[in-house]
């Protein structure tokens, strides 16, 4: 079974998170931070990845320890829970359109983390949260999950709906790359024979 059980604890976060990447969608995320719980909704949603995260963060000072430090964790989940890559398709992509938002993502599960963000967000917030944070995730998620992501904003004017759309189509893209490939369910995807 693909599943993993991730726990962190630093002096500004206590974090646990459990995912199953052959799971169904089913989510329980409380990080304290309502924005970006609705965000990991749509990505375990959308990814069709079980996910249960709780973290216990420094809030109190800002929501920027609790945003990086869950996109370690859930990188570190993936990671841990994808294994040696064997049997994945590896290589996922999505252009979602959310409302007056269209973003395009496409990743590979390599073991080299990158990311390229081209992702402006017209507002500093949206709500409460600072929009700068959504990166700040990705780039967490990429390092840790060993994925190479690029993430662009190609039309949207609302910030909510840009930074959604972020999330759901990168949701999407590595939900394809998980799939088992039918045709090498044991290869391991590359030439080189390992990743």
């Amino acid at each position: 079974m693909r599943r993993a059980t991730i726990t962190r604890k630093t002096a500004e976060t206590d974090i646990s998170v459990e995912i199953d990447l052959d799971g169904t969608g089913v989510y329980d995320n409380r990080t304290g931070v309502g924005f970006f719980d609705h965000m990991l909704d749509q990505l375990s949603r959308h990814a069709l990845i079980d996910m249960t995260v709780r973290c216990d963060g420094d809030l109190h000072i800002d929501d920027h320890h609790t945003v990086e430090d869950v996109g370690i964790a859930l990188g570190q989940a993936l990671a841990e829970a994808v294994g040696d890559k064997r049997g994945i398709v590896r290589y996922g992509s999505c252009l979602l359109p959310m409302d007056d938002a269209l973003v395009r993502a496409a990743l590979d599960i390599s073991g080299r983390p990158y990311l390229v963000w081209d992702v402006a967000l017209p507002t500093a917030k949206i709500g409460t949260f600072d929009t700068e944070l959504v990166r700040e995730f990705f780039q967490a998620l990429a390092t840790h999950g060993g994925l190479t992501l690029h993430v662009t904003r190609l039309a949207g004017i609302n910030s909510h709906h840009i930074a959604e759309a972020a999330f759901k189509s990168v949701a999407r893209a590595l939900r394809a790359a998980l799939e088992t490939d039918p045709r090498k369910a044991n290869a391991i995807p590359s030439t080189k024979g390992s990743l």
